[in-house]
Formats: structure tokens, C-alpha cells, sequence
């Protein structure tokens, strides 16, 4: 068994999970994580729709995310935003959002081989997206990391992972936060 990989974040931070849905972003940030540290992209579809996958929703459920990530950071609690974040454009809004409040944002890159996100995804309880659309998110993802992207979007550490096992493996480092 290989060694654990941690991942030293600072205090408070924004750690955006990005990922193509079946990646395992939920299941990380509910090991790692206390749930009210957690946005979720499909939670906010649920709150403004009644239906986590009523992809219709997806723009008030980001505009309610991103209000509420203004909200922790103004008040310096880490969070951390479980959505696909794919793109360029849907990480620089985190991003911003991050440097508006001078909190550094942290992205950890679930990039795992396709045929075993295409499985992960297939078995999901309730929350089975399209292939063809986690197939466009693998690709968006792909050519990202391919054009470095990341690199450029503002945020102060970019961790890839690319294996179930450094998923596995993976712990997160946090300082010890000191009563006000």
C-alpha cells in the first residue's frame, strides 16, 4: 500500500473539487469534510427546483451557491464547492469570488480514467447524468489540463489526481484554528 498524500491547505481557503460527474467529488468531500463546509452544485438544484438533476435549474443554482460562498468567505470559513467545475469559466467564478474576499482558492483535479468515472457514474444512486454528457465533461476536462488552464485561473495550489487509489490515499492537512 502506498503512502498517504496530503494536501496542506491554508486557513481559510476555498477548495474547489473539480470533476466529471462519477469522479467521486461528493464521496471526497463527505470523508474529508464537515457537511456544512460543503457547497454542492446539486444540492443548490434541489433548494430551487425540488430536483437535484433538473439541469434547468442550474443557473439560479449557481447564482444561490455563489451568494452563499460570498457569505462564508466575508465571515473567513474555509468551503468547499462540490460541482463538476470543468470549465475555465465556471472555476474563474469561484475563483474571483475567492479573491474578492482575499481568501486563496485550492483546486484538487479528480481526473481518473474515463471507463471507470463512465462506471461510477452508470451505478449512482438516483443521480445517473447522461454518458454523453459526462463523456463532454471528461473531454472539457481533458483540455484543460492538457492547456494548462488551471495554472491561469487564479488558483494558489492545483492538486491532479489520477487514480481511484490516490483518491484513496489522499488526506487533507488544516491548521489548528485558535478560539477568537
Amino acid at each position: 500500500m502506498s503512502p498517504e498524500r496530503a494536501i496542506r491547505l491554508p486557513e481559510p481557503c476555498v477548495v474547489v473539487l473539480v470533476g466529471a460527474a462519477g469522479a467521486g467529488k461528493t464521496t471526497l468531500a463527505a470523508r474529508h469534510f464537515a457537511s456544512d463546509e460543503v457547497l454542492s452544485s446539486d444540492a443548490y438544484r434541489a433548494i430551487v427546483s425540488g430536483d437535484e438533476t433538473d439541469q434547468a435549474a442550474t443557473e439560479a443554482a449557481f447564482r444561490a451557491l455563489h451568494h452563499e460562498l460570498h457569505r462564508r468567505l466575508a465571515e473567513r470559513r474555509t468551503t468547499v464547492v462540490d460541482a463538476t467545475s470543468v470549465t475555465s469559466f465556471a472555476r474563474r467564478s469561484l475563483t474571483r469570488i475567492a479573491a474578492r474576499h482575499d481568501v486563496p482558492p485550492v483546486a484538487v483535479v479528480l481526473d481518473l480514467p474515463p471507463d471507470l468515472v463512465l462506471a461510477r457514474n452508470a451505478t449512482r444512486d438516483g443521480r445517473i447524468v447522461p454518458e454523453a454528457a459526462v463523456r463532454r465533461q471528461l473531454s472539457a476536462l481533458r483540455g484543460s489540463l492538457e492547456r494548462d488552464e488551471l495554472a491561469a485561473d487564479g488558483f494558489v495550489a492545483v492538486h491532479v489526481l489520477h487514480d481511484a487509489s490516490d483518491v484513496e490515499r489522499l488526506q487533507f492537512e488544516r491548521p489548528t484554528r485558535r478560539p477568537s
